[in-house]
């Protein structure tokens, strides 16, 4: 990678700070003193402030030292099973397990390969010109052979944020070869001198200083070794561990415990396979390395493509119920096996994050740290292909096995209506399959639903109202009610649904759903139709007058109509357009200021109740007493009634039994 390309990717400030990288990439072999004289009209940089800025700029966090230090050591192992298949390496490779070593008393973390070693020439080549990556020639040079991880060369100098001063010793793997031992303190300077190493490979040694002592605990190392190389593929050892183990048969048989090495990452993980290699119980075992103790999940779909760029991975369904903002974040990207981040949000479209698992990629373009996307074609293609095979796999189940996807549904929906809101491509791939939920427990696409309902809920404006509840137990009287006329109810009780139906009236055009507690049953879809009321309009004016008194809250308003003298004498209703905005808006975290809510008492004047017995009380004092029953018990309908208000309604009941 050239230098400048390489500076190019990070940001403007650590631009500007790093470019003094490149005083130092073309004069640090010419002169390693204290200071280096500039060539005219050059600013003159101490060169021993280049590593604070390595401390500094280059990594957001110090633990990712591991990270650059394991993956340079499995570049070391991979280069060398390249050319030992080319025939190249005499001998047997023979172990190749990478050792993570800790000691305490020294302040010292060792990193063990028995990769490729370095010649003399090389560490020269390798370790003293800053952003020179051995892996990107390597590659270069074999490219149909080996898989390397590296792509920086400013990998290595990740040691110097956690290290006072880092020794390299090293043996290569070509025949004659002598030790060779790199040291440096944190600057410009350094010290060659051959060593006595008598096995292949190399051993980087870090001197860790006090700020970072903490990496100095065996569990803080295995934490990061957990986080950062799980799925290396290279065996990576970091002590031992005590396993039990059954010697003998039968009446025979006794446990033993004995020390083994304790390996922690595994290798060859499962979305490195082909999927003919995998049983379900493959899926779900890997499922459960990824999240212990989790709930199985749905189902998976496994991605392998190697043009036009090269990706594999696992993604999982897990299972979302209405549990939303828990479950995001949980995609973990890699590049080569080497653990990038789990923010794929510039990867995968923001819908998708709800789903869990791996996403493996060498063409994902990363920053000079690895440590974030950066934007790139190669992205926007990567997430069109994962929308189309997530689309595709739904289709698939759905038109396999109906009865089962619907029983999944409950689960299932949050994602797919998410998916549809948020991304016109899966709108149009999923419409088929995206059900809605009648109140019998039904489960019917949208589109067929429409067809069913359409000849009793259409209303004067041609459009199909769809009725719907979002708490069956709370709207149960509305439910009912709603029946009773002959209607269907559905049940969008999901944290996104007000968007999804909102998103649903936008496309389709022919729909609109109304809330069963809306209006009044009557008016749930809109007719030419009126009933007569008894009242005359005097009485009517009346009546409304004594529940004026009575519906004293902010936001009420005091609603005569003619319904069916069985319907209830008064109902409290949410008109659909108000309510709806501001739950939206409240999901969204915005505040709707100081609006109160507004609902309508309507108030039945065909009921016997108010036509009858409230007209006929002469005095203010028990036609009040009447109203305000009735008004609360339409409060309590609606779980409005809370408090100390509850408390004195169910005292004035409990009075009118005495």
């Amino acid at each position: 990678m050239p230098f400048y390309t390489l500076l190019r990717q990070l940001s403007t400030e650590s631009y500007v700070k790093l470019s003094v990288f490149f005083n130092w990439h073309t004069l640090c072999n010419k002169q390693r003193k204290n200071s280096i004289a500039m060539p005219k009209g050059n600013i003159s940089v101490q060169t021993e402030n280049i590593f604070p800025i390595i401390k500094k700029f280059l990594y957001s966090d110090h633990e990712i030292f591991l990270r650059e230090l394991v993956s340079n050591a499995v570049d070391a192992t991979a280069k060398l099973k390249a050319l030992a298949n080319r025939g190249e390496v005499k001998g047997d490779v023979g172990d190749t397990t990478i050792e993570i070593l800790v000691d305490k008393e020294e302040k010292t973390i060792t990193i063990r390969d028995r990769g490729i070693g370095m010649t003399a020439d090389e560490v020269e080549r390798y370790l003293n010109q800053v952003a020179f990556s051995s892996a990107e020639e390597f590659l270069e040079k074999y490219k149909d052979d080996a898989s390397i991880i590296g792509h920086f060369g400013l990998g290595f100098y990740s040691a110097f944020m956690v290290a006072d001063k880092v020794d390299v010793k090293t043996l290569s793997y070509q025949e004659g070869a002598k030790g060779v031992t790199w040291t440096c303190e944190g600057n410009p300077e350094y010290f060659l001198e051959e060593n006595d190493k008598a096995d292949r490979g190399t051993d980087v040694i870090l001197y860790i200083n006090e700020e970072n002592k903490e990496f100095l605990e065996d569990h803080r190392i295995q934490q990061l070794l957990d986080k950062y190389c799980k799925f290396l593929p290279v065996p990576i050892k970091f002590g031992t561990k005590t396993e039990t183990i059954t010697e003998g048969e039968g009446d025979d048989a006794e446990e033993k415990q004995v020390e083994v090495d304790n390996i922690i990452n595994n290798p060859d993980p499962a979305w490195r396979k082909q999927p003919t290699e995998l049983s379900d119980e493959d899926y779900k075992a890997f499922y459960n390395e990824l999240y212990p103790f989790s709930t199985p999940p749905l189902f998976w779909i496994h991605l392998n493509i190697d043009y036009p760029f090269n990706l594999t991975g696992i993604l999982y369904f897990p299972k979302l119920g209405n549990n939303f903002e828990m479950q995001k974040n949980k995609i973990q990207l890699y590049s080569n096996q080497v653990y990038v981040t789990d923010d794929v949000k510039d990867i995968v479209p923001e819908f998708l994050t709800l789903l869990h698992g791996v996403i493996d990629s060498p063409d994902i373009p990363l920053n000079v740290s690895r440590s974030y996307l950066q934007s790139d074609s190669n992205v926007k293609k990567i997430t069109g292909y994962i929308t189309k095979k997530v689309a595709d796999k739904l289709s698939e189940l759905y038109k396999k096995d109906t009865e089962e996807f619907k029983a999944k549904w409950d689960d299932l929906g949050v994602f797919i209506k998410y998916g549809m809101i948020s991304d016109e491509k899966f709108y149009e791939r999923a419409l088929p399959f995206a059900l809605v939920k009648s109140i019998d427990g039904t489960y019917l696409p949208v589109e067929e639903y429409k067809e069913k309902v359409k000849g009793e809920q259409t209303d004067k404006h041609d459009k199909v109202v769809m009725l719907y509840t979002n708490a069956p137990d709370q709207h149960d009287s509305y439910v009912n009610a709603a029946k009773g006329k002959g209607y269907d109810v559905l049940v969008f009780d999901n944290v996104i649904d007000n968007h999804f139906m909102q998103h649903l009236e936008q496309k389709l055009g022919d729909i609109t759903f109304v809330r069963v507690d809306s209006d009044t049953v009557d008016n749930l879809v809109q007719k030419d139709e009126s009933m007569e009321s008894v009242l005359s309009e005097e009485q009517q004016e009346e009546v409304k007058g004594v529940f004026e008194k009575v519906v004293t809250q902010a936001g009420s308003t005091v609603v005569m109509k003619a319904l069916s003298p069985d319907d209830q004498p008064v109902t409290v209703t949410r008109p659909e357009f108000m309510r709806r905005m501001k739950e939206m808006q409240s999901l969204q975290g915005m505040q709707f200021g100081d609006f109160p809510d507004s609902v309508n008492v309507v108030v039945n004047t065909n009921h016997p109740l108010v036509a009858e017995k409230l007209l006929k009380e002469k005095e203010e004092e028990p036609r009040q007493e009447v109203a305000d029953y009735l008004y609360k018990l339409a409060l309590l309908n609606q779980n409005m009634l809370t408090g100390a208000d509850l408390t004195a309604f169910v005292n004035k009941s409990l009075n009118f039994l005495k």
